[in-house]
């Protein structure tokens, strides 16, 4: 697996995002700091279990489409979470099997839940590092090992930058992962946001008391749009990823009941 080591001590008293959205897509791996804590952010967004579970399904769509549109072959999902059904290197190996993933996390609990389950898979590795930091992701054995960075590759930043705080500069990381690739590279992004400021500040304040300060924000639209500067956006655009080619995924998609939040996002090339 990855030559990367995390270290971090895990206290599962004290929940961790990775965790919550296990929950909220009915996984397993998770504790019972991490369901009240959701309990608690569905008083504020009832619709959140669904918003959770239409990402998930725009995952599987978003990966599809790299994979079969634009025949790359190379994916790194940054705050990548817990493994669950339809993972990245699941949808992709369907189309082509000689696919390579890496995911990036930090959570102590999500290294050690994927090295077991991906230990098999000689064309996966899961990465111990801060998605923050591109120089160490780049520059990690095992990323150099599987990811031919002169060729397109597909780098998925989904359901993951409200986890990233203002002074770790969000979009300051992505325009450091979009240097590093080869043109004809794919980048995905989407986020949660609100436009109601109400919604932004409550649940940030929330997730900031209830995950130790382990969180960004609820950011905007036009905060989201900003980070694809430099990019040409594909077709359909940006928009709430529950609309995102959505005839292209078999399963029901269950559509949000309230609308305090949505994941905001879409597909951009590397010029």
């Amino acid at each position: 697996m990855s030559e990367s080591v995390w270290h971090e001590p895990v206290d599962v008293s004290v929940p961790s995002a990775a965790r919550m959205y296990d929950w909220l897509l009915g996984g397993r791996n998770n504790f019972p700091s991490d369901r009240a804590a959701c309990e608690q952010l569905l008083e504020i967004a009832p619709s959140t279990k669904e918003l959770a579970l239409n990402n998930r399904a725009f995952l599987r769509r978003v990966v599809r489409e790299i994979a079969q549109r634009y025949g790359i072959r190379q994916f790194i999902d940054h705050g990548s979470g817990l493994p669950v059904q339809d993972n990245v290197h699941q949808v992709a190996q369907a189309v082509a099997p000689e696919s390579r993933v890496v995911y990036v996390d930090n959570d102590p609990i999500v290294l050690s839940y994927g090295r077991a389950l991906l230990d098999e898979n000689p064309n996966v590795a899961i990465v111990g590092a801060d998605m923050t930091d591109t120089g160490a992701v780049h520059g990690d054995g095992r990323v150099r090992e599987l990811i031919d960075f002169t060729e397109p590759v597909a780098a998925l930043f989904v359901s993951v930058l409200h986890c990233v705080p203002d002074k770790a500069d969000p979009a300051g990381m992505i325009r450091r992962t979009v240097e590093r690739l080869a043109p004809g590279s794919v980048v995905v992004i989407c986020q949660l946001v609100s436009e109601r400021a109400e919604i932004r500040d409550a649940v940030t304040r929330l997730m900031e008391e209830q995950t130790g300060g382990r969180w960004g924000r609820v950011r905007t639209q036009e905060e989201v749009r900003g980070y694809f500067e430099g990019l040409r956006i594909e077709e359909p655009g940006l928009l709430d990823v529950t609309d995102w080619l959505p005839d292209r995924d078999p399963r029901f998609v269950r559509r949000q009941l309230t609308d305090e939040w949505i994941e905001y996002g879409g597909l951009a090339l590397v010029p």
